[in-house]
This record gives C-alpha cells, structure tokens and sequence, in this order.
C-alpha cells in the first residue's frame, strides 16, 4: 500500500493529512448534536490534526533535499499542478452552484467528494495506492453525508466526524512510514 521510494513526499502527505483533519474537524463544528461529548470528539480530531501536521513539517523541511515524485521538471509535477487547479476550479464552481440552488448544506459534501475524487489520478502521480484507498473512503463519506437528513445535524459534521479520522490514519501511517524510511537511509 506504501511506496518507500520517495520518503519525503509521505512525510509531506502526513503533513498536509494532518492539516486537513483539522480543517474538516473545525468545519463538523458548524453544527454538531447537541450532546458536549461531539464537541470533545471534534476538538481531539482537531488536535491530532495539528499535532499530526506539526511533527511532520520539520521532517519534510530537514529532508527536502531528497528525492520526490513530482520534481518540477517531470511530467508528474505537471499533472499535480493540473490536478490540483482542476480541484480547486470545481470547488469553487459546486460550492457558486450550491449556494445559488438554495443548499449551501451540500457545500462541505461536495467539496470532500471533489477532495476525495481528486485523490485517485494523485494515487497514480505519487505511485501511492493508499491515496485511492483515502480518496473512495473520504468520497464515499461524502456522498453519505450528501443524503443524511440535515435538520438538526449539519452535513458538514458527518463529513467531518467521518473525513477527520481517515485523513489522520493515512496522513499517520505515511508520516511515519516516511520518517523510519529516511532515517534508515
């Protein structure tokens, strides 16, 4: 599931993981049940989020001189970056459409579908098939979480509460597959 051949791009997937589960963990709390224990819940997925991105970064910045998959000279960095605006474009374009067709509460699902979709052709650029594995996981939430009722539960929670934990399981065993494969060279 873990290609060891570019350490330093799973350590930097562990960071940028790490962030990203704080950020869906802080977006659940739009509006979660109303028992406090789902307010602890998103808190801890938040800290671990940041504690995840905080250990990672170091690593990443003291190995950034080693190899990496998407070299801004090859054909991988290209398709990265045309991933990436590709993602950006369409969260933006769903996110204008959602709020025009009166259902903002489909924002956060449809942005962690885009997240996760996106995830898949970013497997193949990396040589990571855990990324597909995340991807079909956090867009499988996202769909879910698109058709759960939203009276009293917001739907960002579920991709939230949901989203959080398999981005801090991927982002954790990348982050720490990559640290033990640069330290033992």
């Amino acid at each position: 599931m873990l290609n060891l051949g570019f350490p330093r791009d799973l350590v930097m997937t562990g960071a940028i993981f790490g962030l990203a589960a704080f950020v869906w963990a802080g977006w659940a709390q739009e509006k979660p049940p109303m028992h406090w224990a789902w307010r602890v819940v998103l808190g801890i997925l938040s800290l671990a989020g940041i504690a995840l991105a905080a250990l990672s970064i170091p690593t990443a910045i003291r190995s950034w001189s080693t190899p990496t998959v998407i070299d801004p000279k090859s054909a991988a960095f290209v398709v990265y970056i045309v991933v990436f605006w590709i993602e950006v474009a369409a969260c933006i374009a769903l996110a204008i459409w959602a709020t025009r067709s009166g259902r903002p509460d489909l924002i956060a699902p449809l942005i962690l579908a885009v997240v996760g979709i996106h995830f898949l052709p970013l497997a193949a650029v990396f040589g990571q098939p855990i990324m597909a594995v995340a991807g079909v996981l956090l867009t499988a939430i996202a769909v879910v979480a698109a058709f759960v009722p939203a009276d009293h539960v917001a739907r960002s929670f579920w991709c939230g509460v949901f989203g959080a934990p398999v981005l801090l399981a991927v982002g954790a065993w990348c982050a720490v597959a990559g640290t033990q494969a640069l330290r033992s060279g």
